[in-house]
């Protein structure tokens, strides 16, 4: 099953079923007030009486296109987790930077990222030439931490995880450079676009083996597999949880394929106008525009 997030009197959660929208709100045997409601109070009940609710077609639905959508989680928690140089041809397209190198890492390279909020499918990717020029594109399978655990082993990672969604990891090149990490330059307003949907695990086979592309106005920039990352969600989520504890609705994302702007000669920054197109089969499109301010 997907699920939204959505603006109508305050947020919403709902089930995507094709072109149409069914709300949970107020109609379920559990209160849901928000994805983080839903992830929190997730059974195996509670997921039957969701599949029944979208059988019998009691609950007036609503067309996808007269909804606001907003990121499936507007608000994180915590901090965006996210993984660095997690596929191997993105490891070396990078080339030699300030802050890293071409080598392939022997361990998860783990640093995060402020979503305050995340933005949505559909919203603009806003920046200043003041503050930055030099502003690129990530696309990243995102998953969902379903329950708290520490010390998690690898065999049963599946067993934290609640769903997956799609992040674009926007990053301000200059910045990354110039302060020598990656939280500042990937932290900026707008720079967690996320959705347009969480999709619940059981509508994903494990391991996840999804394709994954971004395009930028049409032009095929990123093409892979999530099969080819160096740590797989398993161990990243085994070796994460080692003495830190994961909580229900932490994000982490899992690292970039190869075709990053930084990785073109000349570079691909991204400009005023260009629309970018996040895609990993199973999930949907996560489709924004850039708009520089």
């Amino acid at each position: 099953m997907k699920f939204i997030s959505y603006f109508s009197r305050g947020e919403q959660v709902g089930v995507l079923a094709g072109d149409k929208v069914i709300p949970l709100q107020n109609n379920l045997s559990v209160k849901i007030n928000s994805m983080l409601d839903l992830i929190e109070n997730t059974t195996a009940d509670l997921l039957d009486e969701i599949e029944s609710i979208m059988v019998d077609n009691k609950i007036t639905s609503l067309p996808v296109d007269s909804v606001k959508l907003l990121a499936p989680i507007p608000y994180p928690r915590r901090n965006v987790i996210c993984l660095g140089k997690n596929y191997e041809e993105h490891a070396r397209e990078i080339k030699m930077t300030k802050i890293s190198d071409t080598g392939i890492p022997s361990a998860p390279i783990y640093f995060t990222k402020m979503a305050s909020p995340a933005i949505a499918h559909g919203d603009d990717i806003r920046f200043s030439c003041q503050n930055t020029c030099q502003v690129d594109y990530e696309v990243e399978l995102a998953v969902v931490i379903a329950k708290e655990g520490t010390n998690i082993k690898a065999d049963e990672a599946e067993e934290y995880v609640w769903g997956y969604t799609i992040v674009n990891d926007v990053t301000a090149r200059d910045l990354q450079g110039k302060h020598k990490q990656w939280y500042k330059g990937k932290s900026l307003d707008t720079f967690c676009p996320m959705g347009p949907a969480l999709v619940h695990k059981n509508a994903i086979p494990f391991p996840v083996e999804l394709n994954i592309q971004c395009r930028i106005n049409g032009e095929l920039r990123q093409n892979s597999n999530t099969g080819n990352m160096i740590f797989d969600i398993p161990y990243i989520i085994s070796d994460l949880s080692k003495g830190m504890t994961l909580k229900p609705g932490d994000i982490i994302c899992t690292g970039t394929p190869s075709g990053v702007g930084m990785g073109f000669e000349p570079h691909k920054f991204l400009n005023n106008g260009d629309i970018v197109e996040c895609y990993i089969e199973g999930i949907g499109r996560l489709v924004n525009t850039v708009a520089v301010i």
